[in-house]
């Protein structure tokens, strides 16, 4: 009777005889791959987005022609006319990323102990530390490079759009040609997005380290206390600095990494002048986010070792 064998296929061995070792980046990049086959909203909810806004923009084109006419044809308001549909569109994509990534890090570790799939996930040879970091490596690293593919394709799309109607109506495409200085925008979009996920780690640090400890209602264990913070400081000391802090660390990273627009303002023929990279970098609260966040991390990896399913 034959039995199968249980050695290890020579093809994995070394010319020693011996199995080689697994890469350390392999855990944490199968792990990062395991996320996203879960996790199919960190790119379905930003094309979705992306579609809807490109619908709307090529219907409101369309109706409001007359005045697409008017705003071409005025030297004053020509950039400004053009830059708008691309602006609005990275900006609703960047904060859908940020509530994408947000809700997602509510959910990580929470939903695993609430499937009790945790169990199965800690029998598998993979840490803790290599599990935390690859859910934190989801919104800081890879669904920035998610949004700022959608938004390229969907200011592409948006190009080919405006082109179209232009000609279509007897427009000249190379007005809109030479105000729109795409590449240039897309680099300093990229500076957006790397800004934006050094400035929210503390954010979804936070939001983790809840995940990982809350057996229900995350959304009011990450807000309730916050919330509480800034009325106990309101009443016992009549300031709002910890409320200031909390709207700093939502907003901050345009104001230092970027010079802002005055309102109403028309943006500048090259994108690229508006980044500040020396002045973000310097800023203290930066660096403390980072080492905030990296303690947070520390602290998730620590309670995801010893909670329970719930």
């Amino acid at each position: 009777m034959n039995t199968q064998s249980n050695a290890m296929p020579e093809s994995t061995l070394n010319a020693q005889g011996v199995a080689p070792a697994l890469a350390a980046t392999r855990p944490l990049y199968w792990s990062i791959r395991r996320e996203l086959w879960e996790n199919r909203s960190i790119y379905i909810a930003p094309l979705t987005i992306a579609s809807l806004f490109l619908v709307g923009f090529l219907i409101s084109t369309i109706q409001q022609m007359p005045k697409m006419r008017a705003a071409l044809a005025d030297p004053m308001n020509q950039r400004g006319a053009i830059h708008m549909p691309y602006d609005v569109a990275a900006f609703v994509l960047l904060l859908t990323a940020f509530f994408t990534g947000a809700f997602y890090c509510l959910d990580a570790l929470y939903g695993e102990r609430r499937d009790r799939s945790v169990l199965f996930w800690k029998s598998l040879p993979v840490s803790d530390l290599t599990t935390v970091l690859a859910k934190a490596g989801i919104p800081l690293v890879v669904l920035p490079l998610v949004t700022f593919a959608i938004i390229v394709a969907t200011q592409f799309v948006l190009f080919l759009f405006s082109t179209a109607i232009a000609l279509g109506n007897g427009l000249s495409a190379a007005t809109l040609w030479a105000q729109l200085p795409l590449w240039k925008m897309w680099l300093s979009l990229l500076c957006a997005l790397v800004a934006s996920a050094l400035w929210y780690a503390p954010i979804y640090g936070w939001l983790l380290l809840v995940s990982s400890y809350a057996r229900r209602a995350t959304f009011l264990w990450a807000v309730l206390p916050l919330f509480a913070i800034c009325v106990v400081e309101k009443i016992a000391f009549n300031t709002l600095y910890f409320a200031n802090l909390l709207k700093f660390r939502l907003i901050g990273w345009y104001t230092q990494a970027f010079v802002p627009l005055v309102p109403g303002g028309v943006p500048p023929a090259d994108p690229l002048t508006q980044i500040t990279p020396w002045r973000f970098l310097s800023t203290p609260e930066l660096w403390i986010g980072l080492i905030v966040a990296a303690a947070f991390i520390a602290a998730t990896v620590r309670l995801r070792h010893y909670r329970e399913p719930i």
